[in-house]
């Protein structure tokens, strides 16, 4: 049995525990306790012993590991059996235990970021849909919802918690990312979480992808501003008196009728702005939608067996992937009926492309220690690896 060291953070004092498999929602304490995962598990003598396969070293489909799976699991010191088990298995079905198990197998069999990025979003197809799961409890009460979920989804908690698990190799590194990703500069607090996708999230997460939409739209981006009041938003809805001044956000978008000019160019893991707008009478195209156009959904692109992008998101009910074109074709179809009501409908996408390194990258900006993560009140985090 493996056991991983104590996570120890400076300035705050609390006592050892064992952190059990809890219903997937229940907050964990990661940042502040000391826990500790016990990860292998001794094969019974009568368990059968796993099939060996000789197909694709990179492939974790489930049902047969291969031999250099099963020299993974050797070397990784994990149960072949479970980790069998666990291939077959849903993600959002997963105990904290098992994904810590799951992602040492994962990176030690699959050497490339973005196969592992359209794994994780395949393992989490039909993960049930729900909006505003993620808070900040147990560090600060004004979103008493936990920092992470496992069970349950919306569009960017997906997004987030598969780019986190794709880039850490296990349980710690997973949490350390997520929160990394989640907040400005890894500092935890709803003032500093990254609350609108095009000005907070995508600029705080240059390490992780790069906005490629210039480059794919060229002279048929179209361009469009958004006014951004932080203050009033945290005072009507966390009751927090913040002076922010207000930002005016100016970026672009390729427009949903010129998606061929992007879909050649796509990859696994690329991450998606689904651009949203209400259409405005009487004004030029470029200026239809003008400060009334948002990022209103995100999600990723992986390939289908054709090398077509398809679009994996979460939205109700579910996770589901579907072609793109499909998904284009079938928002297209409410267009007229949505501008006839004034109702918000899509108009465009931004398309971020996913960093060949982007641990490498966040070494550059956080240190050798990288990811760097802080707690309220400036409260420093260390995390020791396993």
């Amino acid at each position: 049995m493996r056991v991983l060291k104590p996570v120890l953070v400076s300035m705050i004092h609390a006592p050892s525990c064992i952190l059990r498999a809890m219903s997937h929602c229940i907050l964990t304490s990661v940042l502040a306790l000391a826990i500790c995962f016990p990860t292998g598990a001794i094969q019974a003598a009568d368990t059968p012993t796993p099939q060996v396969s000789t197909t694709d070293p990179g492939s974790t489909e489930p049902g047969i590991l291969r031999s250099e799976q099963l020299l993974a699991c050797e070397n990784l010191d994990l149960d072949p059996q479970q980790v069998q088990e666990l291939m077959a298995k849903p993600l959002h079905q997963f105990t904290e235990m098992e994904v810590d198990i799951y992602l040492r197998f994962l990176h030690a069999v699959e050497p490339d970021v973005r196969r592992r990025v359209a794994h994780l979003a395949r393992k989490n197809l039909g993960q049930p849909y729900e909006l505003y799961l993620l808070g900040e409890l147990p560090f600060e009460p004004y979103d008493p919802q936990p920092i992470y979920c496992l069970a349950k989804s919306d569009c960017l908690v997906f997004a987030e918690h598969t780019y986190a698990m794709a880039i850490g190799n296990d349980w710690t590194s997973f949490m350390r990312l997520l929160q990394r990703i989640r907040y400005r500069d890894g500092q935890i607090g709803v003032v500093t979480r990254n609350h609108y996708t095009e000005a907070d999230w995508n600029t705080s997460n240059r390490w992780l992808v790069r906005d490629m939409t210039g480059d794919l739209a060229k002279d048929r981006a179209v361009p469009f501003e958004q006014k951004i009041d932080r203050a009033r938003f945290f005072k009507n809805r966390y009751h927090l008196a913040i002076d922010i001044p207000i930002q005016i956000h100016r970026d672009i978008y390729l427009s949903y009728e010129d998606i061929d000019l992007a879909k050649p160019s796509l990859a696994d893991g690329d991450f998606v702005n689904i651009v949203r707008g209400i259409a405005k009478k009487d004004v030029p195209p470029n200026e239809t939608f003008g400060s009334s156009a948002w990022v209103g959904h995100v999600g990723m692109i992986v390939l289908g067996d054709g090398g077509e992008p398809h679009l994996i998101h979460s939205a109700k009910p579910e996770v589901r992937e579907e072609v793109l074109d499909d998904y284009i074709a079938a928002e297209a179809e409410k267009v007229a009926e949505r501008d006839a009501a004034g109702q918000a409908r899509l108009i465009g996408f931004k398309f971020l492309r996913l960093e060949n390194d982007p641990l490498g990258n966040l070494r550059q900006l956080d240190g050798p220690d990288a990811p760097k993560i802080t707690l309220p009140a400036g409260i420093p985090a260390q995390f020791h690896a396993p």
